[in-house]
C-alpha cells in the first residue's frame, strides 16, 4: 500500500516535468516548420541571390572548380594574386593571364545566359504557366549551361596546373590550407607534367 501511495505522489511531478518538456520544444517545432527561404521570395530570381547574379556576371568560379582546385589543380585568379609568394617567372605570370582571360572571356556570356534561364525558369512558376514539358525544358537548358560553365573553370585549373612547377603547386596548397600531409593529394608530383 506504502509503494502505491508514493507513486501516486510522484504523478504530478512526472506530469508537471511532461508539461515543461513539451512547452519547451515547441518554439523548436515551430523553427522546424519556417523556411530557411525567408525572404527571398522577394527576389527577382527566386533561385539566385544578388552575390550570385553579380558573380555570374563577373564571370566567378563560384565554387565551380571545386573538383580541380582541391586535387592540385590551382585557379588562375588566385594564382595571380600570389604571383609573389610563388615566384612565378615573367612568361608564367603571362601565360596564368591568358588563361583567365579566356577563362572569364568565355565564363562571363554563360553566365549572362544562366541568369535569363534562371529567370524564365522563375516567370514560369510567377505566372502560373509551368507545365511538365515546359519545367523539363527550362531545367535541361540550364543542367548545360551550368555544365559548360563548370567545364570553362575546370579547364582553366587544368592549364594553370601545366604551367606550374611542381614547388609552386605545394606552395599554393600551403598557402590556400589545403597543404595536409595526411592528404592523398598532398603529393603533386606523381600526377604532375609540363
Amino acid at each position: 500500500m506504502y509503494e502505491k501511495a508514493h507513486a501516486m505522489n510522484r504523478i504530478p511531478a512526472l506530469m508537471a516535468a511532461l508539461v515543461a518538456i513539451c512547452l519547451v520544444s515547441q518554439p523548436a517545432a515551430a523553427d522546424a516548420v519556417r523556411s530557411a527561404y525567408v525572404g527571398q521570395q522577394s527576389r527577382d530570381i527566386k533561385a539566385l541571390s544578388g552575390e550570385d547574379i553579380a558573380a555570374l556576371h563577373n564571370g566567378d568560379g563560384m565554387g565551380l572548380a571545386k573538383a580541380a582546385e582541391l586535387n592540385g589543380y590551382p585557379g588562375p585568379r588566385h594564382v595571380l594574386a600570389m604571383v609573389r609568394e610563388l615566384r612565378l617567372g615573367k612568361n608564367q605570370a603571362a601565360q596564368v593571364t591568358a588563361i583567365r582571360d579566356r577563362m572569364s572571356a568565355a565564363a562571363r556570356p554563360l553566365g549572362d545566359e544562366l541568369i535569363d534561364r534562371e529567370r524564365g525558369l522563375d516567370q514560369l512558376f510567377a505566372q502560373r504557366e509551368a507545365t511538365p514539358e515546359r519545367l523539363l525544358a527550362a531545367t535541361a537548358a540550364i543542367g548545360n549551361i551550368q555544365g559548360r560553365l563548370r567545364a570553362v573553370h575546370l579547364a582553366a585549373h587544368l592549364e594553370t596546373r601545366a604551367v606550374l612547377s611542381t614547388e609552386q603547386i605545394a606552395e599554393y596548397d600551403k598557402l590556400r590550407g589545403y597543404a595536409d600531409p595526411g592528404r592523398p593529394n598532398g603529393d603533386h608530383s606523381t600526377r604532375h607534367h609540363h
